[in-house]
């Protein structure tokens, strides 16, 4: 008599376990090829790859662990249980770059199109988890068509799921989205709340309504990438902060963002050994800025002449370009550079300028990335418009945000700092660890000429000659007030140092800072202006 069970046991002998085994591998090749040729093939003429070879490109060669491969879908209806494809159009797992450990999910677009049902979901809500869990940052590989319409609300309710998970990650890991397909309605808030948003042109679009919705309320005839591709979120609305031609060298570059931040807030950035001696004199910059206040330069090449080896990676280089946000190396170490950019707009701060520079600052804090700031500003962008924008609101969460920060904190006045935006970019009245200031640094409430024609208005307005005394008390004020030096004398900055050694100083510095320590007040959070 066979008992319950007995059966079960024969099969897993010898030849039921190669049987099992056999079955297996087929199973995975099944899930690993995906839909078919038919849908490669249409994934390749859209000018995409596949989400397993987005992977491949983005992780260490071999690296990649998958977790949930064999995960199916369990609705019904719409023909949907006739078709459960392994997967269920989401790759997840883990893997390294260069070494270290790096969560990945990405859409498959061959299946469903990308589109997120519950299976979906809660094959990335567990991947979140373990990245989370494991301390360890998270790359989502965008390519999906909104929420699986046959499942209902339940897949509405998956997106809810990512977006809390995402705010619980925030600051705690980095989170790095990559656009390589289009992303709309709900699902675009994902990646509105993570840290980076790579974009790769003609090919993702990212956007709250589509296309045919705007004309239809508005009457506005508009292309998807017109209204939501990598060149608008980039240059125009700042959703986007990298942008590039193909997929490889998109991944490429999330590669090289990996590869200068911790991987979570609980460790400094990697370093690395410097090949790029620390006391390198810095004589071009002598040539690069012009000693006349009035001349536009090009504060990106000051940083390239200041960093390791000339590289800096900018972050939203194309929005906002009247300020630069860039990660660098200085002696091996990664620090976070903010600086005004004289070439555009003569470097002021406007409202896209404060929160550009605002958000990248409270990104360094959270995960321990000192701040360079580099200051050559002659204040805030005068306007209607500005006003009318809450530019007192915008350029206030510049100054939250360094005022919360920190972590070690230098800047360097190298020309123009005037009024209120002065304060603003970090100066020492607002918590900078070490300031410092070139020898044609001009610190002041505003500039010698608007000082004069404020202060000796009636002089001016009664003189027979008014140009000859606007300029002659002009050149007083800027003799009595705003001489190198002036700053310095009443402690305002801690040295005014020679250009040539500007990097020597900075590296000696954020040395001395690395074992920094403050203690910030209790609370449960700020209330950081909106």
């Amino acid at each position: 008599m066979v008992r319950v069970g007995e059966s079960a046991v024969a099969d897993v002998g010898p030849a039921g376990v190669q049987g099992r085994v056999a079955e297996l591998a087929a199973i995975r090749g099944v899930a690993v090829a995906g839909p078919g040729e038919a849908a490669t093939a249409a994934q390749y003429a859209r000018g995409k790859l596949t989400a397993r070879e987005r992977i491949a490109l983005l992780l260490d060669e071999g690296s990649f662990c998958e977790v949930e491969q064999l995960r199916r879908h369990r609705a019904t209806g719409f023909g949907m249980e006739a078709r459960r494809p392994y997967t269920d159009g989401v790759v997840t797992g883990w893997g390294t770059v260069e070494g270290r450990t790096v969560f990945v999910y990405a859409h498959d677009f061959r299946i469903f199109g990308g589109a997120l049902g519950e299976a979906h979901a809660a094959k990335i809500h567990k991947v979140m988890d373990m990245a989370l869990a494991a301390g360890a940052p998270l790359v989502s590989l965008n390519d999906g068509a909104g929420a699986r319409i046959q499942e209902g609300v339940a897949a509405l309710a998956g997106y809810g799921g990512i977006f809390q998970r995402n705010t619980k990650a925030s600051g705690v890991i980095p989170q790095i989205s990559v656009m390589l397909g289009p992303c709309a309605g709900g699902a675009a808030y994902s990646p509105a709340l993570t840290d980076f948003v790579f974009m790769v042109r003609q090919t993702s679009q990212m956007f709250i309504t589509g296309p045919d919705v705007v004309r239809a309320v508005t009457g506005e005839e508009v292309s998807q990438d017109g209204l939501g591709g990598a060149d608008v979120h980039a240059e125009t609305s700042g959703v986007c902060h990298f942008a590039y031609d193909d997929e490889e060298t998109c991944l490429a570059e999330v590669r090289y963002l990996i590869s200068m931040l911790p991987s979570n807030n609980r460790e400094a950035p990697p370093a690395v050994v410097a090949g790029d001696p620390a006391e390198r004199p810095t004589e071009g910059l002598l040539e690069v800025v012009p000693g006349d206040g009035n001349r536009p330069y090009d504060m990106a090449a000051v940083i390239e002449e200041l960093v390791d080896d000339g590289e800096m990676l900018e972050v939203h280089e194309r929005w906002a370009r009247n300020i630069i946000c860039a990660l660098a190396r200085m002696d091996g170490q990664v620090v976070g550079i903010v600086a005004n950019q004289p070439q555009v707009l003569a470097g002021v701060l406007d409202i896209e300028a404060s929160e550009k520079a605002a958000r990248f600052v409270q990104f360094c804090d959270a995960f321990n990335i000192p701040l360079v700031t580099l200051l050559d500003v002659p204040g805030f962008l005068p306007g209607v418009d500005q006003e009318h924008g809450g530019i007192i609101r915008h350029g206030a969460k510049l100054l939250y945000a360094y005022c919360n920060a920190s972590v070690p904190r230098i800047s360097l006045v190298l020309r123009k700092a005037y009024g209120g935006a002065y304060i603003v970019m970090d100066s020492q009245s607002i918590g900078a660890d070490l300031t410092y200031a070139w020898p044609t640094n001009e610190i002041a409430v505003m500039g010698a000429e608007g000082a004069a024609n404020v202060i000796f208005r009636k002089q001016i307005a009664a003189a027979e000659d008014p140009e000859a005394v606007r300029a002659r008390v002009a050149k007083e004020y800027r003799a009595e007030l705003m001489h190198p030096y002036y700053a310095a004398e009443r402690g305002l900055v801690d040295d005014v140092i020679d250009p040539a050694t500007t990097r020597t100083v900075l590296i000696q510095s954020l040395a001395m800072l690395r074992t920094k320590h403050a203690e910030l007040p209790s609370r449960k959070h700020g209330n950081p202006p909106q």
